[in-house]
């Protein structure tokens, strides 16, 4: 209940601004961009095999300073709140140090960068407030991750087979080149719909983008020693997963939905009211699918619709009283949503429909509770 009064106090903070909400239909782009909190990466195994400097071989933890994310989707919604894109992102993050290491190299850094593709599939929240609209994800794709000037160094004292290393430490430097890697993410955000242009929306949302798997790459090692003595040689350095928080803010173009109807011109003298115009579509027990004779009735309805000077259309919907209220009333709304996305394949501008749930109130055929009478399983479409 929180959550749900949080968002309705945003809707009405945004009214003047945003849009009726209305689910994604057919094709749409976006793109975003903001910051990214890159996590703690492990730098594994900076090892030399044989040499002057062989036999050294450390573990430590990369640090970073918050960088920049961005993406760019290009996708098709269903019109009942699924959809599917596919996105290309970039990724940039400096290292500010290590952390850990033991006797292996404690500072320096580098720029870690990503770039790749994600298939993602979500959902949009449809109906759940007036105009915004909550939405949730997940993807899987591959990332390509590169180093830049990745170099570590140790101060300190420090034996290699043993050497002693003097004063100006270890040094080990790579610029590495790039790695595919699997990656996997989770999605959460608020899409704030544009009154002035329907079909464009604002974007905040979370993302969570996670890499498998470890990299390896070549490296240089040298070192001076007490007496004065240079060494180098040259070994591997292996980097692990990855984890990045990125919060983007970013905008949605679908090109599938469209204005509203524009008012009926005033006339004079005015044209007699027409009586409202109803039809019924029945539902099977427990579902919120179109039968073939359900979706006959809808086309008829989306048929006649363009025979009359119509300012709106209602469509509301219903269940028996078998379940409980607060079930039977999300049920009422999943099956009005199934009739206006019906509605919209036939043509009826979305701009142009409200739907509505009512549960188990409102019975055609009056029942008492438990009752699985199929008059009351029903979405009507109300022509006015």
């Amino acid at each position: 209940m929180q959550l749900r009064g949080a968002l309705l106090a945003a809707s009405l903070l945004a009214l003047p601004i945003v849009a009726s909400a209305q689910p994604v239909t057919g094709l749409y782009v976006g793109a975003g961009l903001g910051p990214d909190i890159h996590t703690q990466e492990s730098i594994k195994n900076l090892s030399l095999g044989s040499g002057t400097l062989g036999g050294l071989s450390t573990s430590s933890n990369a640090k970073f300073n918050t960088g920049f994310a961005s993406e760019a989707s290009l996708g098709w919604g269903f019109g009942n709140g699924f959809r599917v894109e596919g996105e290309g992102d970039y990724l940039n993050s400096a290292s500010n140090g290590f952390t850990g290491g033991g006797r292996g190299p404690i500072n320096g850094g580098g720029r870690e960068q990503k770039y790749g593709f994600m298939a993602n599939a979500l959902y949009d929240f449809v109906g759940l407030t007036p105009v915004v609209q909550p939405y949730v994800g997940a993807g899987v794709g591959v990332q390509w991750v590169n180093w830049k000037n990745f170099h570590a160094y140790n101060t300190g004292p420090l034996a290699v087979n043993g050497v002693a290393v003097g004063s100006d430490g270890l040094n080990v430097t790579s610029n590495g080149d790039s790695k595919a890697v699997f990656a996997y993410q989770a999605i959460a955000g608020v899409a704030f719909p544009i009154a002035a242009a329907p079909g464009l929306a604002l974007t905040v949302e979370y993302r969570f983008l996670g890499t498998a798997g470890n990299r390896s790459t070549d490296a240089v090692y040298s070192a001076t020693t007490t007496t004065g003595r240079s060494a180098s040689g040259v070994g591997k350095v292996q980097f692990g997963p990855t984890y990045d928080n990125m919060f983007l803010v970013g905008m949605r173009y679908n090109f599938g939905q469209t204005p509203p109807p524009p008012p009926a011109p005033i006339a004079a003298p005015a044209p007699a009211v027409q009586p409202a115009r109803s039809y019924l579509v029945f539902f099977d027990w427990d579902k919120a699918t179109l039968t073939d004779r359900a979706r006959q009735i809808i086309h008829e309805a989306a048929d006649n619709s363009t025979h009359v000077q119509y300012t709106r259309i209602e469509v509301n919907g219903y269940t028996d009283t078998s379940g409980t209220p607060q079930y039977n009333m999300g049920l009422s709304i999943r099956r009005a949503t199934a009739v206006k996305a019906e509605l919209i394949r036939d043509g009826v501008p979305a701009g142009a429909i409200t739907t509505q749930g009512f549960g188990e109130t409102h019975l055609l055929v009056p029942t008492g509770p438990g009752v699985r009478e199929p008059q009351n399983r029903r979405v009507e479409i109300i022509i006015h």
